[in-house]
């Protein structure tokens, strides 16, 4: 189900349309499947952020993961114990982040400012002219920011001055969550609306773009299809998902369309050799063929369970669900491996690999690491 509003920016008025499971006619989820025991795990260690009432996401680095809160604590963990590294308490609510490069983090706040950590204090903050949703992208001593409105900034790592900056227009619609932006090679990939484009990290020249799906709605709503945070790349193919539109893969190299298939999904993408995994917004997981995006196999014994983006983890998918359950399945036949219960709420962003261990936040604040025995 799907819900708008409409968010007052500096740049304009936008309207924001989210995707939303908590409205009164959900549907009732799907009895839980049988899960087979082929797999086990173990939780190795806790800790806690804050609550976090909408996806920020958790960033990976050399062995570490730093989360965030919306009420403005940021924190760096040690992946193999869940300790913290540091820990910062911002003043002001944060709305997306957390990006990072080991060294210096970003985080955007609800007063639209770009806020840089370093070994947990601040070393500069950056007004935005509009709303962001994306976490900044640290790489390249720069931070990138894409902000609701289509722009995409640089910034200075050290310093926090501004590079350059870049915008697509496009439909009045935006999304209300974030969108991709990732680096590859020497390139920036945006995602601006239905188009896919690699930008030039160092003055934001447009070097390709090209067309991942069409809007075909009647109305403004249905028009949207800004492609999502979490693509899935491997050697020169990045593949993503246009919002409740399509799964597409492409060569990032040259820009060119391999295959697009319709999807009616909201959320990232995770992919192994052969196969990429995404769950439609009904909660019906998919597995497609790398090569040529043919359906591998589909797992509907989810359904309306709000599942998040998948994580490839050994010989498993992992998604987590909006009763704070992580579910295992095979990622030869979607079989249902394992199922393990956080803290009852529900889990956010989507799970992340910390080396050997598996971490996911949930929305009540609690951080979770996970190792397979």
């Amino acid at each position: 189900m799907q819900t708008w509003v409409r968010v007052g920016l500096v740049s304009g008025l936008l309207a924001l349309v989210s995707a939303c499971s908590g409205t009164p006619d959900k549907p009732k989820p799907a009895p839980l499947p049988a899960v087979s025991g082929e797999l086990a795990i173990q939780k190795v260690w806790t800790n806690a952020v804050g609550p976090v009432t909408s996806p920020l996401l958790a960033s990976v680095q050399s062995g570490r993961v730093a989360v965030a809160s919306n009420n403005g604590q940021v924190a760096l963990l040690d992946g193999l114990t869940g300790k913290d590294i540091w820990r910062l308490q911002l003043t002001d609510t944060i709305q997306a982040g957390v990006g990072g490069d080991g060294q210096r983090y970003a985080v955007v706040t609800q007063r639209n400012e770009v806020v840089a950590i370093e070994s947990g204090k601040v070393v500069w903050r950056y007004a935005l002219s509009a709303l962001s949703l994306t976490p900044p992208l640290v790489a390249g001593g720069r931070v990138f920011v894409l902000g609701a409105d289509r722009t995409v900034t640089a910034l200075d790592g050290a310093s926090g001055q501004k590079i350059w900056s870049q915008q697509r227009t496009g439909e009045p619609l935006v999304l209300n969550q974030a969108g991709l932006l990732m680096p590859f090679g020497d390139n920036l990939l945006v995602g601006w609306g239905g188009r896919m484009a690699a930008l030039n990290p160092l003055n934001g020249a447009t070097r390709w773009e090209t067309l991942l799906a069409t809007s075909r709605g009647t109305n403004e709503v249905e028009r949207l299809v800004d492609l999502v945070a979490g693509a899935d790349r491997l050697g020169n193919t990045v593949c993503a998902r246009a919002f409740q539109s399509a799964v597409a893969c492409v060569d990032a190299t040259r820009g060119s369309n391999l295959w697009s298939r319709t999807s009616q999904g909201h959320t990232g993408l995770a992919g192994d050799e052969s196969l990429i995994f995404g769950a439609e917004s009904d909660s019906k997981v998919h597995a497609w063929q790398r090569q040529g995006g043919q359906t591998a196999w589909s797992q509907e014994g989810l359904r309306f369970r709000g599942l998040s983006a998948p994580l490839v983890l050994g010989r498993s998918v992992v998604l987590g669900d909006s009763d704070g359950l992580l579910h295992f399945l095979s990622r030869q036949d979607g079989k249902p491996l394992l199922r393990v219960a956080t803290d009852g709420s529900a889990i956010v962003g989507r799970p992340v690999a910390v080396d050997q261990t598996l971490v996911v936040v949930t929305r009540t604040g609690g951080v979770f690491g996970y190792r397979p025995q």
